[in-house]
C-alpha cells in the first residue's frame, strides 16, 4: 500500500483554485520533494496530507486513511513542521513538549530525549518568546516527531538552522529517519538529491520542474 496516493487532487479558496490535476504516489519510506515558486500551492498541499483542509475533488490517500472522511485518523500518524511553529510562545520549551506528549499519550521521558537530541536541554525551561529563530526551529522539529509519526510533512524544515544545528535534527527529520516525507523547499538541487519523487506546482497545477517553475 501506497503512503500517499493523490489523483487529480483538486483545492479551492471560494471561487480561486488553489490545487488542480495533482496526482502523485508515494511509497513507504519515501520521500517526495515538492518545488515551486511562492503561491504555487505547495503548502496547500501540505494541509490537506495532513488532513487540515478538504479537498474538493480528486482522489487522495494518506496511511490508507481516505480523505476526507478519515482525515480524523491522520493527527496521530503525522507530524506537520510548517512556517508557524505551533508552540505557546508564553510556556517553556519543556511545557510545550510535555502538553504534545499528553495530548498524544506519549511518555515524558521522550520530551527529555528530543531536547537533548535538538541541543536545547540547557534551555529548554525559558519561555519560547525569548528563544531565537534557530532554537525555535529546533524545538518545532522536536514537536514534530514527539509521537513517532509515520509520516512528516515539512516545509523548509531547515530555515533559520545554521549548519551544526542542520546536522542535529538531521537523524529525526532527514532521509536517516527512515521516516516517509513530503518535503516542501526553495533549494531544488538539495530537495532532488534527498528526493524518491518529485513534483512541481505552478499555480496549483503540476508542472515540469525547471527555472520556469520559478517565475
Amino acid at each position: 500500500m501506497a503512503a500517499i496516493e493523490l489523483e487529480r487532487l483538486e483545492r479551492r479558496y471560494g471561487e480561486r483554485v488553489a490545487l488542480a490535476g495533482v496526482s502523485v504516489r508515494v511509497e513507504e519510506g519515501q520521500t517526495l520533494a515538492v518545488l515551486g515558486g511562492n503561491g504555487a500551492g505547495k503548502t496547500t498541499l501540505l494541509r490537506v496530507l495532513a488532513g487540515l483542509l478538504r479537498p474538493h475533488g480528486g482522489g487522495a490517500c494518506v496511511l490508507g486513511a481516505s480523505l476526507p472522511d478519515e482525515r480524523w485518523k491522520l493527527p496521530a500518524r503525522v507530524g506537520y513542521l510548517g512556517h508557524e511553529p505551533l508552540l505557546y510562545r508564553e510556556l517553556s520549551g519543556r511545557e510545550n513538549l510535555r502538553y504534545h506528549a499528553a495530548l498524544h499519550d506519549v511518555r515524558a521521558s521522550r520530551v527529555d530525549e528530543l531536547l537533548g537530541a535538538v541541543g536545547i536541554a540547557d534551555r529548554a525551561d525559558e519561555p519560547v518568546r525569548d528563544l531565537s529563530k534557530g532554537l525555535v526551529q529546533r524545538l518545532a522539529v522536536a514537536r514534530a516527531v514527539l509521537h513517532h509519526p509515520a509520516l512528516l510533512l515539512l516545509d523548509e524544515p531547515r530555515a533559520n538552522l545554521d549548519p551544526a544545528a542542520g546536522e542535529l535534527v538531521e537523524p529525526l527529520i532527514g532521509r536517516s529517519s527512515g521516516r516517509t516525507r513530503v518535503l516542501v523547499s526553495h533549494d531544488v538541487e538539495g530537495a532532488l538529491a534527498e528526493s524518491d519523487v518529485s513534483l512541481g506546482l505552478r499555480s496549483g497545477r503540476p508542472a515540469p520542474i525547471d527555472a520556469e517553475l520559478y517565475r
